[in-house]
């Protein structure tokens, strides 16, 4: 069952991000929704086609805290309402003052980032509509990427004369190679889905019908699996770019030894043994 929960618009305390917390909050510009060990931000600025301004950068921001240090949740979606899943920064923000409305847009969107990029939970994103600007800068942060046939992909920040935040220069080198991924931000071309999948910005492309449900599956396979061997892999593959292989072999060792002492780990050896399916608790 999913439940709505209500820790986007004001702060609140670590507990009440429960699985039997219930509260609908269709007006607000993030919403947060639990199904058992899978937590779901979704972009709520439909009629804007959720460009980020400043109340949902806050907002992403403080889910983030709130899910950082909650073991329990075991794989995260971020997603869109309504037409797309988000058409950048919201442009009357910068239009309005544009030093300041710079700083309150990137300053909550690069911490949010932070946080989730140190939790074990992996990341996921089900894009559909549009990913432009700082939300194709957000959906490149996701480890995992699922896009409905039909998407339109840019980064659009060249077109404003901008360069770009939210970690797209981070993530786009490692993804399609430096040439490529200058070509993609100075030229601000829109990519179809079909151009993604052949770059690798995505994993899967699927029919728009059959999105959701993907994702959903895809997401609980990911909340059964063991969750704190997933938080040393995201680790590990995203900070090897900047080791040297003695010190990255030394990570891997530092890691596997933490996963070692994890109850996953007793219980995957012990059904190797069973040849018996592992059923892991994430931790």
């Amino acid at each position: 069952m999913v439940v709505w929960l209500n820790s986007v618009n004001t702060p609140q305390r670590k507990n009440d991000m429960n699985p039997t917390a219930s509260i609908e909050t269709p007006e607000l510009p993030l919403q947060v929704a639990r199904d058992g060990a899978v937590v779901t931000l979704r972009f709520n600025r439909p009629k804007a086609l959720n460009a980020v301004d400043i109340p949902m950068a806050q907002a992403i921001l403080r889910a983030a805290r709130e899910l950082v240090d909650d073991r329990s949740v075991r794989a995260i979606v971020l997603c869109g309402a309504g037409r797309g899943f988000m058409a950048g920064g919201d442009l009357a923000t910068l239009r309005a003052d544009p030093n300041r409305g710079a700083s309150e847009l990137i300053g909550p969107l690069h911490e949010a980032i932070t946080l989730l990029s140190q939790m074990d939970a992996p990341l996921i994103a089900q894009v559909h509509g549009v990913a432009a600007g700082a939300g194709l800068s957000l959906m490149l942060q996701a480890d995992f990427i699922i896009a409905a046939e039909g998407t339109r992909f840019s980064l659009a920040y060249a077109n404003i004369g901008a360069s770009c935040d939210v970690g797209a220069s981070w993530a786009l080198p490692r993804l399609v190679g430096l040439r490529r991924a200058l070509e993609i931000a100075m030229l601000g071309e829109t990519l179809t889905t079909a151009d993604a999948a052949r770059l690798g910005l995505v994993n899967r492309v699927a029919p728009a019908a059959e999105l959701e449900a993907e994702v959903k599956a895809f997401a609980q396979r990911l909340a059964n699996g063991p969750t704190v061997a997933f938080g040393q892999l995201r680790r590990l593959m995203r900070e090897s770019f900047s080791r040297d292989l003695p010190a990255q072999l030394d990570a891997e060792a530092a890691a596997f030894i933490k996963c070692a002492g994890t109850q996953d780990f007793k219980t995957g050896i012990d059904a190797f043994f069973a040849k018996q399916p592992a059923h892991f608790e994430g931790r």
